[in-house]
């Protein structure tokens, strides 16, 4: 006769059952109900989920956590108050045409000691060629603004276009902050206010 197996339909069995997979992580799970041109920008960019491919093509880290603990004032850039994280800025594709798969910006949060991949970014600076408002997927850019400082110098105006292609954002799909984004205590974290509004020449 077989000998039973000690945790087999035991009450014990199944309460350390229930409690292993309870303490599984659960991987994050990004925006549903992606429009087809989404989902395709976020199916080729998923390569950048490991941060060193992103290195690897010409994305490079601007260091800093940025966070906006405050919304944006009258005269600012209306940002809800929350987070943005790590951006990694490719300087190839400045002032290049749009293309819905080569955003000039990745956005990244500081996980657990890692980098995780939760938003892209499009990026359109200031200047006479730029004859209107921006606009992919669709939808039009923020901005005209400021530069966002420390981090980039102020006089550098632009419009910008964040979409969180990775994670829920509570502000929207297209929001310029998310406050579900963490930044880390540690001098690398910025807190920065809204940038300001200025006119389209």
């Amino acid at each position: 006769m077989p000998a039973k197996h000690p945790f087999r339909s035991t009450p014990i069995a199944l309460s350390l059952a229930i409690a292993l997979c309870a303490s599984v992580p659960v991987a994050a799970q990004g925006p549903k109900d992606l429009s087809p041109d989404l989902k395709r920008a976020r199916d080729a960019l998923e390569k950048y989920k490991d941060p060193v491919m992103a290195v690897h093509d010409g994305y490079f880290s601007t260091l800093g956590c940025v966070t906006y603990p405050k919304p944006g004032a009258p005269g600012q850039v209306q940002y809800p108050a929350g987070g943005m994280g790590v951006h990694f800025l490719n300087v190839g594709l400045i002032g290049k045409p749009l293309d819905p798969l080569k955003p000039q910006v990745l956005v990244y949060e500081p996980v657990g000691g890692k980098l995780q991949l939760v938003a892209a970014e499009w990026f359109v600076p200031l200047s006479p060629e730029v004859k209107q408002r921006p606009q992919i997927f669709g939808k039009p850019f923020d901005g005209p603004m400021e530069g966002h400082h420390p981090l980039m110098p102020q006089g550098l105006h632009h419009y910008d276009l964040h979409v969180w292609l990775w994670k829920d954002n509570p502000a929207g799909l297209f929001a310029p902050t998310n406050p579900k984004i963490k930044c880390p205590k540690g001098p690398y974290t910025l807190e920065e206010t809204a940038p300001r509004i200025v006119p389209h020449k």
